[in-house]
């Protein structure tokens, strides 16, 4: 029998399930794990000219209201932190939103925009 799977490994497994979904959506890596003193952004990915900054949560039930839930508030001050920090290095300021792979029990969902800077 394997040894069971720490939260950081399988924190990484559902990334590369999302990156590979995104992938054959047509989306282009930028960066990944991109981490700042304000969080860390788990996917950068360009979809056409816009930037999309996205969060991947995992769950495997649907407890306590599942993946999209544990995207709470000081989350998402966190995620925005991390996006403006990323933005300052660019050159000039691109179209951006926030996606979120959310994967409860299985069953993988993006949802898109899924709040504003």
């Amino acid at each position: 029998m394997p040894p069971p799977q720490d939260k950081r490994e399988l924190g990484r497994m559902a990334e590369d399930a999302a990156l590979a979904y995104l992938l054959l959506q047509g989306l282009k890596l930028v960066e990944r794990n991109f981490l700042c003193k304000g969080g860390e952004l788990d996917l950068i990915m360009r979809d056409g000219t816009s930037v999309v900054f996205i969060e991947v949560r995992q769950r495997s039930r649907g407890a306590f209201g599942g993946a999209l839930a544990s995207i709470t508030q000081p989350k998402q001050r966190r995620l925005t932190r991390a996006a403006q920090t990323w933005l300052l290095t660019q050159k000039s300021l691109p179209p951006c939103r926030f996606d979120a792979i959310v994967i409860d029990g299985g069953r993988m969902e993006w949802l898109k925009n899924i709040l504003d800077m």
